[in-house]
Order: C-alpha cells, then structure tokens, then sequence
C-alpha cells in the first residue's frame, strides 16, 4: 500500500486552472523529485499537500486514509485541519525562521506549541537535528547571523522536528549562491538514507538524477511524465519533456 495517494487533484484561482486531475502515489522511504518550468503547478501541488491551499477537487489519502477529500473541505474544522498538516513538513525556498529567536528556539517552537511531547524531549531532538544538519555550534545563534545555506538547514531540522510522514521541499536551493547549494543537498541527500518519504520541488537536474527514486515533470498543470530518473533523463516518452530537459542542458552549458 502506498503511504501517499492523490487522486484527482484540481485547483483554480479564479479562471485560472493550475492544477488539473493530478494522480499519483509514492511509497514509503521514496524521494520524489518534481521538476518543470515556472508556471507548471509545482509550487501549487506542494501548498495543497501542505493545507496552505485548499484543492477544490480530488481526494489525498496517507496510509490508506482520506485525509482531504475536496467535496467535504468546507465541512472540515480547523482542529482537523490542523491535524492533516501534522502528515507533512514543508521547507520553503525563502527560509522562513523566526528573525527574533535563536536556532535552538526556532526548531522547539512549533512542537512545543502543540505540545508534541515533553519539554525535556523536545529539546533533546531538537539539539539532536541540529547536530544532524552540521550545526551544533551554532544553537544560540540568531538567522541574522548565519549563512543562507545555514539558514536553510535549519529550516530542515525545524521541518523534521514535527515527525512528518513526508517532508516536502520548495526549490529549496533558489535563493542560494550556487557554493551554498551544496550543503543543502547534501543534507537532504543524508535524509534519504534514513528511510524518509521526501517531495523536492526543485531545478537542479543533477540531484533530481542522482538522488530521486521517482521524477515527475509537470507543465500547463499536469504530469507531463513520470517515472524513474533514468528513463525520464535518458528515455523522455514526451515532446514537452525532451524540450525542458534540452533547455535545461543549454542553460547549465550557459552557466
């Protein structure tokens, strides 16, 4: 059984329809990497995963059960709602900490908001995914003070620190200088040894070949392909496909 189904997912804002039907499913420990152009429903796809949106159509199911299903959405509480966000993390592009609290405090916030578990345990996992993520010399230090690459690992370990059952990334390596990308992905890259379902919206190629176990190209709002790294790298079946993979080639030759 796959821990995560999605079965015709849609979504529009106002006339404009971004996603249309989406279905796929992704098992537990898979990473799958979704690349495509901007515009092609990436980013839309992960917020409606995430509850930051709300698809108007289709149903997403975690471990055999419905959790959102968009012809009962506006009967659900915010209580339930809630709960249906615990199933994912989200990393977002752009960071997101708390400017005004420490690393430590940052990544014990959220759980010790909803009191996930004892303050003592807490903390102990939070030190623990802070060492995990090459940081534990840096515990008291505000995000003013780190790097972008560490901001973003930090970000990562806050994810973390709410136990998701699927960690989603948001082109997580965008707002970084091309030296800083690395250590990111390399973090995430560890993750993956350790058994985590992971989705990494994301446009660096070369990890999405290395890393993926599943890659989906999305354009105009759908799955364009989807498959393994090798045959969507090597063996593209679609005309939209082989010419993003073309155009991405051509802009690292450029870089």
């Amino acid at each position: 059984m796959a821990l995560l189904e999605v079965r015709g997912l849609k979504k529009s804002f106002g006339k404009t329809e971004v996603l249309k039907s989406i279905d796929f499913s992704l098992e537990q420990g898979q990473v799958l990497a979704i690349i495509g152009s901007s515009g092609g429903g990436k980013t839309t796809l992960l917020r409606c995963l995430n509850f930051l949106e709300f698809a108007d159509a289709g149903t997403i199911s975690v471990g055999g059960k419905v959790i959102y299903d968009g012809k009962a959405a506006k009967k659900m509480s915010e209580a339930e709602m809630r709960a249906c966000r615990l199933h994912f993390g989200l990393v977002f592009q752009s960071f997101n900490l708390f400017p005004q609290y420490s690393v430590l405090k940052n990544v014990t916030l959220a759980p010790t908001l909803l009191k996930l578990d004892t303050p003592q345990n807490i903390d102990a996992n939070a030190r623990s995914l802070i060492e995990r993520v090459g940081l534990s010399d840096k515990l008291d230090f505000y995000p003013c003070q780190l790097s972008g690459g560490q901001q973003q690992r930090v970000a990562i370990a806050r994810a973390l620190a709410m136990r998701p059952e699927i960690l989603c990334f948001d082109e997580p390596t965008s707002a970084l200088d091309p030296e800083l990308t690395g250590e990111v992905l390399r973090v995430i890259k560890g993750l993956k040894g350790e058994d985590r379902t992971m989705i990494v919206v994301t446009h660096e190629m070369e990890f999405a070949k290395n890393v993926a176990d599943v890659v989906m190209f999305m354009a105009d709002g759908k799955i364009v392909e989807m498959d393994t790294p090798t045959e969507v790298f090597e063996n593209p079946k679609n005309e939209k496909t082989r010419a993003f993979l073309q155009h991405s080639l051509e802009r690292l030759g450029d870089a």
